[in-house]
């Protein structure tokens, strides 16, 4: 499988950090590369959305909501029965893993729109259903531990945390334009595969840097590190069938489904779950998932759906 002209900076990043080669982003900059990534994916969602909402949308958000809630459910018995994790632990991961990664999501754009695959252009939208239900679950799974501090504090953090606020914002103000929003695209899309090819870069740097964490935490990690994504992008592909999405739709439910967030999840769980071992659920989505999806995971997915759907 040929990696993609954009996910090869994610791998180009990951050496140069190997080599201990001196190129970092500076923080500024990764913050702003960020905000674009989630402010250009929302606006060109629900410029879309504005034109295709209708009853069987609306289905199809609910089914897509339910799928979040089920893959924590998914994950905690492997963390927690397999892995010998803490409860607590196994439910903070779990709920990593039932959540998704913009990063991931938009490196599954590029590669579509590389490859002209035509997918529901209103998929922003089940991006932004799939960043909460997860959290909640990931605490309800935690629940023995009474583990949950200030209620108010974790809501907040669920539903006002920067990945999410941005995304449903710009999703929002894209609707709610509709097309009047189309001035904005010639700076969101145009430039969109090049931001991400520097996101990617930084990724693969801060990715490979953690590496070493890798021993730390032992085998297993890696393994599900690897096994949950395959197992989520099955579940997604089997639901973009059921909701008859189209092959490049498919495609994305399947990443969706595979991915693991390393951004909103964190900072949700930080809050509620402070005795949770963050580091370990990072190390695994960022280290393993991540690398694994962007040089490995989409491609393939890619290639199945591709093969059987067509």
């Amino acid at each position: 499988m040929q990696i993609d002209v954009v996910a090869a900076f994610f791998l180009f990043g990951a050496v140069a950090q190997l080599l201990r080669a001196p190129i970092k982003m500076p923080a500024g900059l990764y913050q702003t590369l960020t905000l674009f990534l989630l402010v250009a994916i929302g606006l060109k969602g629900g410029i879309s959305l504005a034109s295709h909402a209708s009853i069987a949308l609306l289905w199809q958000s609910l089914a897509v909501i339910a799928f979040g809630a089920l893959l924590p459910f998914v994950a905690f018995p492997l963390l927690y029965y397999f892995g010998g994790l803490s409860r607590v632990d196994s439910a903070s991961m779990a709920a990593h893993y039932g959540s998704v990664s913009i990063a991931t999501f938009a490196v599954a754009l590029a590669l579509l729109d590389s490859s002209q695959v035509a997918y529901e252009p209103y998929f922003a939208l089940f991006v932004a259903l799939l960043e909460i239900p997860a959290i909640a679950v990931g605490l309800w799974l935690a629940r023995s531990d009474n583990s949950a501090h200030n209620p108010n504090e974790v809501v907040r953090e669920i539903f006002l945390n920067q990945g999410v606020l941005l995304l449903v914002g710009s999703l929002l103000i894209g609707f709610w334009a509709g097309s009047s929003a189309d001035k904005l695209l010639p700076f969101f899309g145009t430039l969109f595969h090049g931001v991400l090819a520097l996101f990617l870069l930084e990724m693969g740097r801060v990715a490979a840097s953690r590496i070493g964490s890798l021993r730390q935490y032992g085998s297993f990690i890696t393994c599900f590190g690897v096994v949950m994504p395959l197992i989520g992008a099955t579940l997604g592909a089997l639901l973009g069938l059921w909701l008859e999405l189209s092959i490049g739709g498919t495609i994305l439910m399947a990443t969706l489904g595979g991915s693991a967030s390393y951004i909103a999840v964190p900072a949700a769980m930080a809050v509620a779950l402070p005795q949770a071992n963050q580091s370990l659920s990072i190390t695994a989505s960022l280290s393993v998932t991540f690398p694994f999806n962007v040089l490995v995971g989409i491609p393939l997915y890619s290639a199945l759906i591709s093969h059987f759907m067509a």
